[in-house]
């Protein structure tokens, strides 16, 4: 018996794929403001960059084919329970006790 462990890949929603992109391409287009920052601040400043413009993205919903018109539920009526009179239910119970 072997005990391997399979690797499921994990899907990358569409925000991060974009932030990534979005990361090298502003990196390539301001590359020459990398020397006059330095490197770390170059790279803070990009990622903040990157998330300011990704902000407002949500995950992409998948529209589900529309299904033909459902019955609407049959409701069933309720039956009225058996009404007894107050001085019936009394006299049951007096004549229960003796």
């Amino acid at each position: 018996m072997s005990t391997k462990k399979i690797a499921v890949k994990k899907e990358v929603s569409e925000k991060n794929k974009m932030l990534k992109t979005i990361t090298v391409q502003l990196s390539t287009a301001l590359s020459n403001l990398k020397d006059s920052l330095g490197e770390k601040k170059f790279e803070k400043r990009i990622k903040k960059a990157a998330k300011a413009l990704t902000a407002g993205i949500k995950k992409a919903h998948v529209k589900k084919p529309v299904a033909t018109a459902k019955k609407a539920p049959v409701k069933k009526p309720v039956a009225a329970a058996k009404k007894t009179p107050v001085a019936v239910k009394k006299a049951a119970k007096t004549a229960a006790k003796k």
